[in-house]
């Protein structure tokens, strides 16, 4: 699925991820000092506006201008008299197959980018190459367990991964690993609350 297929997709929905952060990255990342970021596949941009919203400088990259545009809509009406701690930009890209950036974002997010092993470390590997100095890379991830423990999330084991996976894709590339594991996310179904498993992993550049 490419970018005329995502477009396709989110043409189809006023929104299709929902309007808050991950609750992961919201976690590890509301300590973090400001500086600029930059949202892999961010899509919509949930993560990318939160990260603004404190104040960051904050990219979303992704491969549907249909969902950066709705990104770009919703930070232009956020607030009511106009002014944003932080700022946001869009970034029309193939974040698998595109430089990222070379050691420029004091984060780096990664969520839920499920593809191909091939595909997968291919945009890890650029994800991690972004990372400034002192900066950390996030992943997070359905998790290869949520397939027959967990619920929601793709279907296909091939696009679903680990945590070791994840460290395995960004080994040699000068990231220490600050964290890396399966972590419970829990969902809310019309038949109640209901467990996802995720790979998590948090990465810092020295």
């Amino acid at each position: 699925m490419r970018s005329v297929d995502w477009d396709a997709r989110y043409a189809a929905s006023e929104m299709v991820w929902s309007a808050g952060p991950n609750v992961f990255v919201e976690r590890l990342c509301a300590d973090l000092r400001p500086g600029r970021a930059l949202d892999v596949a961010g899509g919509e941009g949930r993560n990318a506006l939160w990260l603004a919203d404190r104040g960051w400088d904050a990219t979303v990259a992704d491969w549907s201008q249909v969902a950066l545009d709705r990104a770009a809509h919703l930070w232009d009406h956020r607030g009511e008299d106009g002014r944003h701690p932080g700022r946001l930009h869009v970034r029309r890209a193939d974040v698998v197959h595109e430089p990222l950036g070379d050691a420029e974002y004091d984060l780096v997010v990664v969520c839920y980018l499920q593809v191909p092993a091939d595909e997968r470390r291919a945009a890890h590997a650029s994800a991690a190459r972004a990372v400034a100095p002192g900066g950390r890379l996030v992943v997070v991830a359905h998790h290869s367990d949520n397939l027959t423990d967990g619920h929601g999330g793709p279907q296909d084991p091939a696009v679903l991964f680990t945590e070791h996976d994840v460290v395995a894709d960004i080994d040699g590339l000068g990231l220490a690993v600050v964290q890396a594991e399966r972590e419970a996310r829990t969902v809310a179904t019309a038949d109640g609350e209901r467990t996802a498993w995720d790979a998590v992993v948090v990465a810092a550049r020295a």
